[in-house]
């Protein structure tokens, strides 16, 4: 079968798919953070921008080090187990379904004051049918409508802020003395500092969505998306909140809190502002609905290679695009949708936490990929100090957000405990099968003809499951690391067979102690078949390319050590091989 090509992105596509997610922040992080932090919210917000430039390193190096769709799954999967990873690529689904459902929802919201006469829930069903069909046709053509809605994003806050600061220079600072002199309301300045920015961590919300379709990127482009988005929502957050603080009157911040910058544009610039901005918002929600779509795209189809999910989901279109991933998105966005009636408070629960519990397990997977893969080559490293720093900042985020609302987090489990439940069967469908034949047979004799039809059902769908064979390429390891192997192997994968491949220099004799520690092992793991494979040649992409189509087995199912620095490729050459020790 022909390899489906398409077109990378460049920065300022990649960064406006990723972008139009963080940037619709700006539409009501404020008004959230000022609820909270009162005149003290910019503060809060600045808080934000420096966690995000500690992510910036984290993610700049792990992305660097493992350049490959899947974020936080990436990581985790190259350094620990395929259970604490698949913990991470549900989380970042719920991330992205929350995403999508309150992007297009509180998008036609804003539409709604434009055009009173909308069914919102009938548009907010048309956006995600729209943007399906845009991501079916191709990331490319997808990326030309994401950049079209950031410019206009960009622009239009600009605009806000230089009317704005316009104002201020005809009318003063008098608004902003009165607010700065109320008293906290949130028990004390650092209670709503806290407070403030743990609503503000919501304000960085799509950070991590570049990570989940770096495959899609030119070389060289991710990083800079990071550094853009970062710019981004650095400058505008809390200049915003600022510009909120000097000209609107904070009790005045709660009657307008669903559209507080379009009142912002109203008060500084009139009528025509106010309707510009509402236009954009609408724009730009709906660009994050194509974020969440196309992230989750690259996420989901990583998880099917690596057996997560069912092969069902592999096929494409002769575009790219993975149209069977994306209808299925569509179907569970439609859904909650449906079972929530639309309401934000209770996708915004789901929404909050599976984001934060993302950014952090990102944040320990760098520090795994410190401790595991030390000599893997990166662009950029992170300072263990600084991950921790950012790590424990989430998590007080998170405890924050609980407190912020219990509710929320309680709707947050009730999604989390059925998606893990799914994933878990998945991981575990082998054993389950085979738990279910024993069981079968237990009731032998009363439904006899029931029982031998489904066992040899079942015994089929269990050999086709287990049939999948492994690789791994060993640079003649001592029998204990190999020891370690076969131990991934089987707490991580289902599989009965297993090569164990050494490529040689043409001349070099065979290693005839790791042949004696291969049948050591191969007695010790009678489940799982060894099979020794002495190879010619140099190690590298021509290689795993070679064997992966001779032996139809995916490249994703082929495993080798952490390579050191003077490893002649980069991970990412060797297209898709995970690295498990």
């Amino acid at each position: 079968m022909k390899k489906v090509l398409h077109k990378k992105l460049n920065e300022l596509q990649a960064t406006a798919i990723c972008g139009n997610d963080i940037s619709s922040s700006c539409l009501y992080v404020s008004a959230l953070t000022i609820m909270y932090a009162g005149q003290y919210a910019w503060i809060s917000l600045l808080f934000v921008a420096v966690v995000l430039f500690l992510f910036r390193k984290i993610y700049g190096e792990v992305v660097g080090a493992i350049p490959l769709n899947g974020g936080a799954y990436n990581v985790l999967l190259n350094t620990s187990t395929k259970k604490m990873a698949s913990l991470a690529a549900t989380l970042t689904v719920l991330s992205y379904m929350a995403t999508a459902v309150i992007s297009a929802s509180e998008g036609m919201h804003y539409l709604h004051s434009i055009i009173p006469g909308i069914n919102i829930t009938v548009t907010t069903v048309i956006v995600l049918l729209t943007f399906t069909g845009l991501v079916i046709l191709g990331i490319g053509e997808s990326a030309f409508v994401a950049v079209i809605i950031f410019i206009i994003h960009i622009a239009t806050l600009c605009l806000l802020v230089i009317a704005s600061g316009w104002f201020l220079i005809n009318h003063g600072l008098q608004t902003f003395h009165i607010n700065w002199n109320l008293p906290v309301s949130s028990g004390g300045i650092v209670n709503a500092l806290f407070l403030g920015f743990s609503a503000a961590m919501l304000g960085i919300s799509g950070f991590e969505s570049s990570a989940n379709f770096v495959e899609e990127q030119e070389n060289g482009v991710f990083p800079k998306t990071l550094r853009n988005m970062w710019a981004i929502v650095s400058f505008f957050n809390p200049m915003i909140a600022f510009l909120l603080i000097c000209i609107i009157p904070l009790a005045e911040v709660g009657e307008h809190q669903q559209s507080l910058l379009a009142f912002l544009g109203k008060t500084t610039g009139g009528t025509w502002l106010a309707y510009i901005i509402s236009i954009d918002a609408v724009l730009v929600l709906c660009g994050a609905v194509l974020t969440s779509f196309v992230g989750v795209s690259g996420l989901l189809n990583r998880m099917t290679l690596d057996r997560i999910l069912p092969n069902y989901f592999l096929k494409q279109n002769k575009r790219g695009a993975h149209y069977r991933i994306i209808i299925s998105f569509l179907i569970l966005c439609l859904s909650v949708l449906f079972v929530t009636g639309g309401n934000i408070v209770t996708l915004a629960g789901v929404y909050t936490f599976s984001f934060l519990a993302v950014m952090g397990l990102f944040g320990i997977g760098n520090l795994l990929l410190k401790y595991k893969r030390k000599k893997l080559p990166r662009p950029e490293k992170a300072r263990g100090i600084a991950v921790v720093a950012a790590v424990t900042m989430v998590a007080v985020a998170f405890v924050g957000n609980i407190k912020l609302n219990v509710d929320s987090f309680y709707t947050f489990i009730n999604y989390l405990v059925p998606s893990l439940l799914f994933v878990g069967i998945m991981l575990n469908r082998s054993f389950l099968i085979q738990l279910t034949i024993d069981a079968l047979e237990y009731f032998y004799k009363p439904m006899r003809k029931m029982v031998i039809f489904s066992n040899r059902y079942l015994m089929k769908l269990n050999l086709k499951i287990n049939s999948q064979e492994f690789v791994f390429f060993t640079k003649g390891d001592d029998v204990a690391i190999l020891n370690k192997v076969m131990q991934y192997v089987q707490n991580n994968e289902s599989t009965k067979k297993l090569k164990i491949v050494n490529v040689k220099l043409k001349g070099v004799p065979s290693n005839e102690s790791l042949i004696m520690d291969l049948k050591v092992l191969d007695r010790a793991y009678p489940d799982i078949d060894i099979e020794f494979i002495e190879l010619e040649g140099v190690f590298g992409p021509e290689i795993i390319d070679e064997l992966s189509e001779k032996w139809k087995i995916p490249k994703n199912f082929m495993f080798i050590g952490s390579p050191g620095d003077r490893f002649s490729y980069r991970v990412a050459e060797l297209g898709g091989v995970r690295l498990i020790m």
